[in-house]
């Protein structure tokens, strides 16, 4: 089973309340998510590689350690996932960056792609799949999946909320994807809302409905 890991640092915490608040615009929103999203990275990226290189200081020369050189990429899922991949990138700027668009046919359920765009070499790459909500759990799973018929194996999923119910179900269809959290809410109402949730990041980050 996937390891889910709840991101409670004290500065993710408050920066998640303020995001949560119905009287924070748009602006302040989308600052908020980017901060947050740049904080939740430093976990996120806690077991890359490490190599040991020889470099000068102005003093002499001295052994220190760097990232092994890994291939990274981001994939938002669209549209509200976009809002995360400034943070990402403030600490990750070589990463490659797709992107995924899906939705359900009303009638099958089942998802349709329209739009999708990752890097030539997905899957020599350590993929991020960021997306601020898991409610349903849906959406998740259907882009990892996604992902997967791409070529891409080394995957993460990483999101400002979830639901239990949207977890177990990731946990369910991918055991082999890390999902990394800042909050794991209450429970998902009967119109699928995450409660107490923050209303619909995608609205909220762009002003529109």
């Amino acid at each position: 089973m996937s390891k889910v890991t709840e991101i409670s640092h004290p500065l993710v915490l408050h920066k998640l309340s303020m995001i949560r608040s119905k009287d924070t615009g748009s602006k302040d929103f989308k600052e908020l998510v980017k901060e947050i999203s740049m904080l939740m990275t430093y976990e996120v990226t806690r077991d890359l590689n490490m190599e040991e290189v020889e470099i000068e200081t102005p003093v002499c020369k001295t052994k220190c350690k760097i990232v092994a050189g890994k291939k990274m990429a981001i994939v938002p899922i669209l549209r509200a996932g976009l809002g995360m991949v400034d943070g990402v990138l403030s600490l990750i700027p070589a990463a490659k960056i797709g992107h995924i668009g899906l939705y359900r046919d009303e009638e099958t359920l089942k998802p349709v792609e329209y739009f999708c765009k990752l890097p030539k070499d997905i899957e020599e790459r350590d993929v991020i799949v960021v997306d601020p909500m898991i409610a349903t759990g849906g959406s998740a799973c259907d882009a990892l999946t996604m992902l997967k018929e791409k070529g891409a194996r080394n995957l993460k999923l990483m999101s400002l909320i979830a639901a239990p119910e949207g977890i177990q179900v990731v946990q369910k269809e991918h055991p082999d994807v890390d999902v990394y959290i800042a909050s794991i809410d209450e429970k998902l109402n009967e119109k699928g809302y995450i409660v107490p949730g923050l209303g619909d990041a995608g609205d909220r980050l762009f002003g529109t409905k």
